[in-house]
């Protein structure tokens, strides 16, 4: 972290930002663009790994390929990110097999900058920790998940959160209790809902 740089916390704005992307399904490279002035107002799930032609990052990768149509189908865009070249991202997609329906974009963020800016940029070797963020339309940090390298997240999981705050944001003054999937009962802060919590879930 450079001195006097701020780390991003939950309900922050993005900056506005640009990366460089290797786009699998045209196989070529361009520009990720993040924060409240990115061209596309959708949510984006960042989802940032140690390292290409490592071990545990391919597993992930392929667990968000496998849910990737349902994260769209909610108007998300994935997208792959580590402090490696989109040259790299391009040979490791190419020689994995474990890769081979990866149809997000991969983000090269090579000299760590958002990397320190979520606080995951690992000064001693250049790499990011397992960190995923969820970013809504405007550019706002909504959830966040940090790991350590040995082990592997859960895209399930990202994804009933983000059902969950798309939920919440369509929907103005509720809440979402634990484990909620859509279609289930959720909340209504209020002094009538103090203490009677079990009765407005049955």
């Amino acid at each position: 972290m450079e001195a006097g740089q701020a780390v991003l916390k939950l309900g922050d704005a993005l900056p506005d930002i640009a990366l460089p992307a290797y786009f699998p399904e045209t196989k070529a490279d361009g520009t990720i663009h993040l924060g409240p002035s990115a061209p596309e107002k959708r949510w984006t799930i960042l989802v940032y790994y140690p390292a290409d032609f490592t071990f545990v990052c391919p597993t992930e990768l392929a667990d968000f390929a496998r849910h990737y149509d349902a994260f769209r189908a909610l108007g998300a865009e994935v997208v792959g990110v580590s402090t490696d070249t989109v040259y790299t991202h391009k040979a490791w997609l190419e020689s994995e097999r474990l890769l081979s329906d990866v149809r997000f974009p991969m983000a090269a963020d090579h000299n760590g900058r958002l990397a320190r800016l979520f606080n995951i940029y690992n000064e001693a070797d250049g790499t990011a920790l397992r960190g995923t963020f969820l970013v809504d339309p405007d550019g706002i940090l909504r959830a966040q998940e940090v790991t350590w390298y040995d082990v592997g997240r859960n895209a399930e999981e990202t994804l009933r959160l983000l059902e969950a705050f798309e939920f919440v944001r369509n929907n103005p003054g509720v809440a979402c209790p634990a484990g909620w999937r859509k279609g289930q009962k959720f909340l209504k802060p209020g002094m009538e809902l103090v203490g009677k919590v079990a009765e407005a879930l049955t």
